[in-house]
């Protein structure tokens, strides 16, 4: 499996809080993930429910609670701290979203994951 970093956005393009997703691969199989802008720092992970194995979220770019303190899961309400991904309520408790390495450089946000889940 070979490791892709791709391009995700500008920092200051995301709201504080804020979400972007972004893809790594083509095909049936790309890699999904999703940023997370808290300050200036930025967060990462694969875009995957621990509870059931589907996507967090059912609009883009949507994985924060009403308050945007934490991440949520838009169908069973499991819910995720931003900073560590770890479930702390609903399905999934005391288990983590999958981290992907992210970088911020020259003000730009960059995502490294594998190019396909196969």
């Amino acid at each position: 499996m070979t490791e892709t970093e791709v391009e995700v956005g500008r920092l200051d393009e995301l709201d504080d809080p804020g979400c972007r997703e972004f893809q790594i691969g083509e095909g049936d199989w790309p890699f999904r993930g999703f940023v997370v802008r808290h300050g200036q720092d930025v967060f990462a992970y694969q875009n995957v429910c621990v509870h059931v194995g589907h996507p967090l979220n059912w609009s883009p770019d949507r994985f924060l609670t009403k308050d945007k303190t934490a991440i949520i899961c838009a169908s069973h309400g499991a819910t995720y701290t931003i900073e560590s991904g770890e479930c702390f309520a609903g399905p999934g408790v005391g288990r983590s979203l999958q981290k992907v390495g992210v970088e911020v450089r020259d003000g730009v946000i960059y995502a490294t994951g594998p190019d396909t889940l196969r």
